[in-house]
């Protein structure tokens, strides 16, 4: 009697199926981690808002008003309301000076003006709080400060004991009078801070510090490059390399 050996045929499909569902597995894997990967990149891009936040206040910065009529279109296109847009071109008065925020205004105006006679119906969105503090300005302002560069604030540098009437303008005025108003965030009021410094020129000390305010109030270091790279198409190759050199300084400073 012969005896019929057993065909090795089962063991071979056996071992095809596991190698499928081992190469399924490792796809399932891989997508997976591919999804998270590109959902952390997405959760640290600056939204469009913000890249049009910082737009806006280059352009209006540099006086470019032919450009900061599209810009404006596009910020409300994508859900800026009226009164954010307004509120950026309020607060780069600062550090742009009136007529360039005047300027930013009246631009404004007319954009509103085209859009709604193109039936376009914008939103307002709310108006700034009641500020509601017995506190004199000057300390409101300290306070403001000290959350924003995150320490308090022992003696006064140089310029401002040069000149105090400087420094209670800076606290009274821009800190309390200006950043107290609720329409923009803190990290928002730095991103315009950080636009219009940058879009200036020549003032790499003073983006220096605003840098790191920024990343003070929770903008993530990824976020900043792409505000660097943002400002390619908004102001001169000498204004961008020079923020991204005061930048990479600036990371570099808080590795060590």
């Amino acid at each position: 009697m012969k005896l019929k050996l057993l065909s090795p045929k089962p063991n071979r499909r056996l071992k095809n199926i596991l190698c499928t569902a081992n190469i399924l597995v490792g796809l399932v894997l891989f997508i997976s981690c591919q999804s998270i990967a590109q959902q952390a990149t997405s959760d640290n891009a600056l939204s469009n808002q913000e890249k049009s936040i910082i737009k806006i206040a280059s352009h209006t910065a540099q006086g470019n008003l032919s450009q900061l009529k599209d810009v404006l279109h596009e910020g409300l296109d994508h859900k800026l309301t009226v009164n954010e847009a307004k509120e950026v071109l309020v607060h780069l008065y600062a550090y742009a000076g009136f007529p360039r925020s005047i300027r930013g205004l009246q631009t404004l105006l007319e954009v509103l003006e085209e859009r709604t006679a193109k039936g376009i119906e914008d939103e307002w969105g709310p108006e700034a709080s009641t500020i509601d503090d017995s506190r004199s300005k000057y300390e409101r302002g300290k306070t403001i400060l000290e959350e924003l560069v995150g320490r308090p604030l022992d003696g006064k540098p140089a310029y401002q004991k040069f000149s105090p009437g400087l420094d209670r303008f800076l606290k009274e005025h821009l800190f309390a009078d200006i950043f107290e108003r609720d329409v923009l965030t803190y990290k928002q009021r730095e991103l315009v801070t950080i636009s219009v410094i940058a879009s200036l020129g020549s003032l790499e000390p003073m983006l220096r510090s605003h840098l790191n305010l920024s990343l003070n109030v929770g903008w993530q270091a990824e976020q900043l490059k792409e505000f660097t790279e943002t400002l390619v198409v908004t102001t001169t190759e000498d204004n961008v390399l020079a923020t991204k050199t005061v930048l990479k300084e600036v990371l570099k400073s808080i590795t060590v």
